[in-house]
């Protein structure tokens, strides 16, 4: 089923439960609703219908007739528009505002013209009433100025129906969408014919596209005209899949769907097609989402839909779940990204829900290493960060967002980019951490299982024979001999001057470190003789580790070994400090023996 197709049938669920809107509608964001007497005067001010939220102030969301598109010219809205348009004033040019007003008179007198309905003709009647002046003159707020308003009988006010709800504006709405012949052809998306959308509506919501809206389907430059067909025509959609798909896609990338992440630059939406589908997607949210602490600020990592849900953790939660579920449980993940006036759809999964679940365990489980990182399920947007500069999102890597996400959900092969960026931020700042360590684990398991001798190991494995992962421990207790030699006081460890080069190229660092491992010896031994014999003793354990017969510092290391580097340095590192109940603080060990 192609994307198009999906969210259209996505809309139809939707629709039932009263999440979309119906075609030929849309749900915007309205600030101020005007109450009128039968004789087209305000009954009383404004009405606020904005909800403030801590510091923010959020205007109410209201299904209205759809809106027009607009880019640079004047297109009036029904019953309801911008103050620059329904009252003609605005904070910006007063100029546009009055040319605006003009157009939203002239459409409304032309449409309302024969309209008998109370309502219609209240509004008919303020409208001829109204001048722009009024507005200072009545000491209407000041706010009201660039928000969408909405108008009502002053006797519905209160029940909160509007002049586009009533059942007699309604019909003049389905008039004007069938007032102008349309040339119709065959849907390309439903397969059945109707009139063809010249321009299909905006989505809004994908982080980094226009605020106004963009596209996915577009054709506007002469050099899209093909055999006489000019924009929609290129691609014939018609207008009600048009508006199908937007409209589901929209509730979707809305924040309080809980259907949609943010994942570097890609907005990530996804949705069940079935039954129990909202449990099926609190689920899948909850494998990728933030706990809510430390979310990122300056991309909207903060994924959308509140708090992170409870989730499974492991395969066997997974099975006692999937009896509980019903069988054929559909799930979509589409990947967007902004790209100029359009959008790109990175990549569209469907399959079954369990399998792709089931995929993402796995991906968690090939994270894990001991110690564990504070979350032991850390969020995409989290890891990704471990890979870009000074851990600043607009640092990270275009695309490796969408390449790792189209991974996971697929279980493909991770991007080697991902290894290739974790390896120069740890050249750089020498931060061997848990969710690095984590990253390079997951890609050798997933991308060079087959080359491997034995497993990778979670925790520290004495027993591993792979060059790297020996290095990395001999590289650690190196650094530990160091710090117990001269303190803590140093200007920089053998971590910072020496891990980019001895992770890489081993023979032109540890012989260096080896001959210094003599003096620190001696040093650390005229201060405790026991810690020395129990640094002795793990140097000569680590150098029995080494496969016999090959050279201990091999000149150069391959990207696999220089993730098991990392992975033998963290884990051993780790193992040289333990945990004073007592005191609750950190030593090293072997300073239980001084």
């Amino acid at each position: 089923m192609t994307v198009l197709s999906s969210l259209v049938h996505a809309y139809e669920h939707m629709l039932e439960r009263g999440e979309v809107p119906p075609f030929g509608y849309s749900q915007e964001k309205i600030g101020y609703l005007v109450a009128l007497t039968r004789e087209g005067r305000p009954a009383i001010d404004p009405v606020d219908l904005r909800q403030r939220d801590g510091s923010r102030v959020l205007a109410r969301v209201m299904t209205v007739p759809q809106p027009e598109k607009r880019t640079s010219g004047i297109a009036p809205n029904y019953l309801w528009d911008k103050a620059a348009y329904a009252l003609g004033v605005t904070t910006g040019s007063a100029g546009r505002a009055a040319k605006a007003h003009s157009a939203f008179i002239e459409r409304h007198a032309s449409l309302l013209a024969g309209a008998e309905d109370p309502g219609l003709v209240a509004l008919r009647l303020f409208l001829d009433w109204w001048r722009p002046q009024r507005f200072k003159e009545l000491g209407w707020p000041e706010e009201m100025r660039d928000q969408n308003i909405v108008f009502a009988l002053e006797e519905e006010r209160l029940t909160e129906v509007c002049l586009h709800d009533r059942p007699a504006a309604r019909h003049v709405w389905a008039q004007v969408h069938i007032r102008e012949p349309r040339a119709q052809a065959l849907c390309l998306v439903t397969g059945q014919r109707g009139p063809v959308a010249r321009l299909h509506p905006l989505i809004k919501g994908v982080w980094g596209a226009q605020s106004s809206g963009a596209s996915i389907v577009s054709f506007n430059l002469d050099a899209s005209t093909s055999y006489g067909n000019a924009q929609g025509d290129n691609a014939p959609v018609s207008e009600a899949a048009a508006f199908a798909y937007v409209a589901a896609l929209n509730r979707l990338l809305e924040r309080d769907s809980g259907r949609c992440l943010q994942i570097g630059d890609m907005s990530t939406v996804f949705w069940a097609r079935g039954c129990d589908t909202r449990r099926a997607e609190q689920l899948f949210l909850g494998l990728f989402a933030d706990t809510g602490e430390g979310a990122g600020e300056t991309m909207g990592e903060t994924p959308r839909g509140g708090t992170r849900p409870a989730s499974i953790r492991s395969t066997h939660e997974l099975a006692r779940l999937r009896a509980s579920f019903p069988q054929q449980l559909r799930f979509h993940i589409l990947g967007l990204s902004p790209n100029a006036a359009r959008i790109s759809l990175r990549f569209h999964v469907e399959d079954d829900f369990f399998a792709l679940i089931e995929r993402c365990i796995r991906h968690l489980e090939r994270l894990r290493v001991e110690p564990p990182a504070k979350d032991p399920m850390p969020p995409l947007w989290r890891l990704l960060l471990e890979t870009a500069v000074l851990r600043k999102s607009e640092n990270i890597c275009p695309n490796l967002a969408g390449e790792w996400m189209r991974a996971i959900v697929t279980d493909a092969p991770y991007p080697r980019i991902l290894m290739t960026r974790v390896f120069e931020r740890l050249r750089a700042d020498g931060d061997v951490n848990a969710l690095r360590v984590g990253i390079l684990k997951s890609v050798l398991i997933r991308n060079f299982e087959d080359a491997l001798t034995g497993e990778v190991p979670v925790s520290l494995d004495e027993t591993c024979r792979e060059p790297g992962y020996v290095l990395g421990r001999l590289f650690a207790v190196y650094e530990r001999l160091q710090t117990a030699a001269f303190g803590r006081n140093l200007n920089a460890s053998i971590r910072e001057r020496y891990y980019g080069t001895a992770s890489s190229q081993p023979r032109r660092i540890f012989p260096l470190l080896d001959k210094m491992s003599v003096p620190h010896l001696i040093r650390v031994g005229n201060q405790n003789p026991a810690h020395r014999a129990v640094l002795e003793r793990m140097i000569g354990g680590i150098w029995e580790a080494m496969v016999p017969g090959e050279d201990p510092f091999p000149e150069y290391l391959a990207d696999q070994q220089q993730a098991f580097f990392a992975l033998g340095y963290y884990h051993q590192r780790s193992a040289l400090f333990q945990k004073n109940d007592k005191a609750g603080t950190q030593r090293l060990a072997g300073e239980e023996l001084a």
